[in-house]
């Protein structure tokens, strides 16, 4: 995305930026003073908001590959020798504990001495550690990430992707064959193929492209991207649909505002790596509509809610942390494409939100939520198989570097 000169608008970037680095800095001393494993290696499976460590927790990859990347990327936006140690520390964990050594791919989980425990191979645990590999290899240079990452997106095209229908399955057994139960989480549905995965494929496959600029990557994340135009974005309403059976028809009418604002700014991303001139303009369009459409879910207070189910009227009044960091950089790129300032508004006065009820000013980090009375989510982690420095992070990184 383009870069944006402070001196043509508002004053209140130049803050913004000091403010957003400053919060990566927080976030990421989080995870360095309390989260590393010194036992047992890697991070902590679990640690709750008052920071109590569940040393036997199971870990995740998902979550040990979003440490990796939120350090490597850390690190490549300022090259500080703490972020590296801790993208390392992250790396060799992943490479020991979860990648199949017999069929190849990513274990879903592993226990908290490292053994193998859930064995599954979900598509989305897989394109994380594709993602986070690529960002460090940037930031080490070490060829054996990048060798790895290719890897994985060989044996994700070979065993995952549809070739009649296009897009990728949802989930595998250990040896990567069908399974009954392809869901990431007991909240979704139980369908082959979901916005979810593909949506974080492609971010993988766009920063693989940026170390390894093959066609046949290419060629992918040029039919992801289409995949998402024809398919995945309702394009009358402006939002997501979110599960698919094997040949694409529509299986939920959920609304996730989180991932609508998300999908705003990374398909514009992906398309921009790959350079194609085309899809850059077909989805600036489609960044802001979809942008306009997560207004619908937009507070008075600038929070923006959970999800809307249509079919019964039903606002999850949940506000969750990573919506916010979503919404954060979802309106700012929407600002870029339009140098409308009542999107910069939008992302500013959501980071407002972010200050008075996400950030956890005591304990640090950022809380996993807030319910519609302003009260905190119960029973939620502070770190843990789905919150991890990545979202929050991301938001601060990408808006640093977008402003000059």
């Amino acid at each position: 995305m383009e870069q944006v000169s402070v001196q043509a608008i508002s004053p209140t970037l130049q803050a913004y930026k000091t403010e957003m680095t400053l919060e990566l800095q927080n976030i990421l001393s989080y995870w360095m003073q309390y989260t590393p494993d010194k036992v047992n290696g890697g991070y902590y499976g679990k640690i709750d908001h008052e920071n109590m460590v569940y040393a036997d927790a199971p870990k995740g990859s998902v979550l040990h590959a979003r440490i990796l990347w939120a350090f490597s990327s850390a690190y490549n936006l300022e090259p500080h020798a703490g972020y590296l140690q801790h993208a390392e520390r992250a790396y060799q964990y992943l490479v020991e504990k979860f990648i199949d050594p017999i069929n190849g791919g990513v274990y879903w989980t592993v226990d908290h001495q490292g053994q193998p425990l859930d064995t599954k191979k979900q598509v989305y645990a897989n394109a994380f550690v594709i993602y986070a590999l690529s960002e460090y290899h940037m930031a080490s240079g070490n060829t054996d990430a990048k060798e790895l990452a290719t890897k994985l997106y060989h044996l994700l095209v070979q065993k995952s992707y549809d070739q009649q229908q296009t897009g990728y399955l949802e989930a595998f057994t250990c040896k990567w064959q069908p399974i009954a139960d392809l869901r990431l989480s007991a909240k979704d549905a139980n369908e082959k193929k979901t916005m979810n995965t593909h949506l974080h494929v492609l971010e993988a496959y766009a920063n693989l492209y940026k170390i390894w600029p093959d066609a046949g990557l290419k060629q992918q994340i040029t039919t992801l991207l289409y995949n998402f135009l024809d398919h995945i974005i309702d394009l009358e309403t402006g939002h997501l649909i979110l599960f698919f059976d094997e040949e694409w028809n529509r299986r939920s009418d959920i609304i996730s505002y989180g991932h609508d604002i998300e999908a705003a700014w990374l398909l514009l991303e992906a398309a921009e790596i790959i350079d194609d001139k085309n899809l850059i303009r077909q989805l600036k369009l489609v960044a802001v509509k979809m942008a306009d459409a997560v207004l619908e879910g937009l507070d008075e207070d600038f929070g923006l809610w959970y999800e809307y189910e249509p079919g019964n009227d039903h606002l999850i009044r949940e506000k969750h942390w990573w919506v916010q960091a979503e919404a954060m950089m979802g309106f700012f790129n929407a600002w870029q494409i339009t140098n409308d300032e009542h999107y910069l508004r939008l992302s500013v006065n959501n980071w407002g939100f972010v200050k008075q009820h996400i950030l956890d000013k005591v304990r640090g980090e950022w809380v996993w939520g807030i319910t519609a009375n302003g009260s905190l989510m119960p029973g939620e982690d502070k770190a843990g198989i789905w919150k991890c420095p990545y979202h929050n992070s991301r938001a601060c990184i990408e808006i640093i570097k977008r402003i000059v």
